[in-house]
Order: structure tokens, then C-alpha cells, then sequence
């Protein structure tokens, strides 16, 4: 029988899911991942044996062609990695051991090698709206996500809590939610975004057993979703293509003979 009730938890919404993300120096965690560069796997590989002439050389270079910005590491936390995405202006961390893999419908995704439905997953589609308050305030937007797109006729949805943000002039609604049918049950944050003439969705989410135990842990990926501007990309892309040239120039020079 079909299971129309929709509920929240609280009768007063509250804005606040978690403090602010601390930052991290993301040499603490593994790579970053850039998906518009065939030459991404290069950028993270360690070169060993390099030449004094080779170091000076790209040490000159380095502070005329890199602006000062973009020569600092991202800022993420311990065990994570950040996916950025320069051709579709988007970002978003997610944990170390989790391994990318195709969802259906979805730009992007990454999974945790063992249990498949703990994952995150960030999908969009054209708009012509500009921001996300355009779709409406967040009380009535995310009642309407909930109970009629993210949830089956025979699901029993529930919100637990809604947040606005407001990063680099964009703002964000992230919100925790959960999908109970007979036999299963679904923990998620979603955060939804628009931009770039598009209205962007990431969900990240896991069995209901296990969410006390990974809720923290996936608040930290609902929070690091955020779109890059124009300017952003352009830098990013400069920054990739310096970087490279580096790594080339100095498999040439390492090859030279200092006598």
C-alpha cells in the first residue's frame, strides 16, 4: 500500500547542521583530482633525481608564471581527496579511500570500495534561474525534493534538518533527510546550487544502520561542494597547464649532465 506521510522532525527548522570546516593543508590528504586534464595523474607524480640545474631553473620561472594563489595547496581536511570538475564549474571533496565509478544520470561519482551504497554522487541540469533562490525559499523547495522526486510512492520521507550558506557570492541549501520503505531504509545530505546556467544537485548517503557511525564523516562532503566561477576555472586551468610544463621541463633538464 502506498505510504503518502511526509514529516519533520522538528517543528522548528534549524539552519545549523555543523561548525564551519576547519581548514587543512591538503598535503595531508591524497591528490586532487581534476577532471578536464588528460594529464591529471601527472600532476601528482613525485620526481626524484632532479639536477641542481633543473631546480634553480623552475624555481626562477615559478614565481613569474604561477600568481601567488594558486601556488597554495587547497585547503581540505585529513582523508580527502577534491574532485574538480573545470569544464562543468564544480568542486567537492570526498573521502580517501572511496573509488570512483559510473552512475547512471549522474556527472560524477565515488563509492566506498566495500559498501556501494555509501557514496556520493552530483548530477545538473539546465536552468535558467541564476540562483538557487530562485527556486524558491529552502522550507519549500526541500519539502517538494523530498516527497515528490527523491522518494517512491511506497517511502516514508523525512527531513531532518535544512542549511543556507553562502560561499564566494554563491548561495547553497544542504539538508539531511532520510527515505524509509518496508524493507529498506536510506540516510542522505543533499546540496543543492545553481549556476553556471545550471541547478546542481550532490547527494551523499548511506544505509540508515550505518549513518550514526558516517554522518560527520559525509556533512564533511555536503559542506565542500561549492561552483567555480569564470575566473576560478580560467586560473585552475592556467595553473594545471604551468604545472605540467614544469614536470616536462624538468624531465629534460634532469636528463642534463652538471659538471
Amino acid at each position: 500500500m502506498a505510504v503518502s506521510s511526509f514529516s519533520f522532525s522538528s517543528p522548528t527548522l534549524s539552519r545549523r547542521l555543523s561548525p564551519p570546516l576547519k581548514p587543512y593543508c591538503s598535503t595531508c590528504s591524497g591528490p586532487t583530482i581534476i577532471a578536464s586534464s588528460k594529464d591529471a595523474a601527472a600532476i601528482d607524480e613525485d620526481r626524484s633525481g632532479n639536477c641542481k640545474r633543473r631546480s634553480l631553473l623552475i624555481g626562477v620561472g615559478a614565481s613569474s608564471l604561477l600568481p601567488t594563489k594558486l601556488l597554495l595547496a587547497q585547503e581540505k581536511p585529513p582523508n580527502y581527496d577534491e574532485f574538480v570538475d573545470l569544464e562543468d564549474g564544480y568542486s567537492y571533496f570526498y573521502p580517501s579511500d572511496w573509488r570512483e565509478f559510473d552512475f547512471r544520470g549522474h556527472d560524477s561519482a565515488f563509492k566506498d570500495r566495500y559498501l556501494q551504497l555509501q557514496n556520493v554522487r552530483l548530477s545538473f541540469i539546465p536552468t535558467n534561474k541564476t540562483d538557487i533562490h530562485d527556486m524558491g525559499p529552502i522550507e519549500k523547495v526541500v519539502a517538494n525534493l523530498v516527497r515528490h522526486v527523491y522518494s517512491t510512492p511506497t517511502q516514508v520521507p523525512d527531513v531532518f534538518d535544512m542549511q543556507e550558506r553562502t560561499t564566494d557570492g554563491k548561495n547553497y541549501y544542504t539538508f539531511e533527510y532520510s527515505l524509509t520503505s518496508p524493507n529498506f531504509s536510506r540516510a542522505a545530505f543533499a546540496t543543492i546550487a545553481v549556476g553556471n546556467g545550471r541547478y546542481y544537485t550532490l547527494i551523499v548517503g548511506a544505509n540508515e544502520r550505518r549513518w550514526r557511525r558516517v554522518r560527520n564523516q559525509l556533512k564533511v562532503v555536503a559542506d565542500s561542494f561549492k561552483l567555480l566561477s569564470e575566473k576560478i576555472k580560467i586560473g585552475r586551468k592556467r595553473y594545471v597547464f604551468c604545472k605540467i610544463v614544469f614536470l616536462h621541463l624538468g624531465s629534460l633538464f634532469s636528463s642534463w649532465k652538471i659538471f
